[in-house]
């Protein structure tokens, strides 16, 4: 079984570190993303997740209907999930449900994301309260490009619509 690719609507930026030379972002997939793709893939009624705890740890456990109709059988992926730091048990379950999906397959070429920096030339960069560095813009996929379920092409967009970073696979040397 295989799914589809993420698209640019599908990926979400997030601010990962600030220093006064720019911001690092990470590019991340969430829980209705996974929903919509199983739906679309096995259909509505073919997938179920489950969630328990195995040593103080939230688990998700997908499975999905298998095999001819005469003889469909379940299989399963499972994996834990982290704390949120805003809704620590949503969040936890969600992750845990996004982890059990990267096990499918789902969104796997999000590990294959090259490092997004954005220099400070780029990005308005303010002092928090905490007098660490802090910015409020926000940032977009603009496009990406996946080949083989490997990230060859990526452009980010602040929400000034502005493309802040382009990257392109150097396939001469492969980085």
């Amino acid at each position: 079984m295989e799914f589809r690719d993420l698209t640019a609507d599908d990926i979400e930026v997030r601010v990962a570190q600030i220093t006064e030379k720019g911001c690092s972002l990470l590019l991340y997939k969430n829980a209705r993303v996974d929903m919509a793709i199983l739906d679309e893939t096995v259909g509505a009624s073919a997938w179920q997740r489950k969630h328990y705890e195995c040593k103080g740890n939230l688990f998700c456990s997908v499975g999905i209907v298998c095999g001819p109709q005469s003889d469909i059988y379940w299989v399963w992926k499972d994996d834990c999930g982290t704390e949120s730091n805003t809704e620590k048990e949503k969040g936890e379950a969600s992750d845990s449900f996004k982890r059990a999906c990267f096990n499918w397959g789902i969104g796997r070429e999000l590990y294959t994301a090259p490092r997004i920096f954005i220099p400070a030339d780029k990005v308005k960069i303010v002092d928090s309260k905490s007098g660490k560095k802090a910015t409020y813009d926000r940032f977009r996929v603009e496009k990406i490009k996946i080949v083989a379920k490997q990230i060859v092409g990526v452009s980010i967009m602040n929400q000034a619509g502005t493309r802040v970073f382009v990257w392109q696979k150097d396939e001469k040397n492969g980085k």
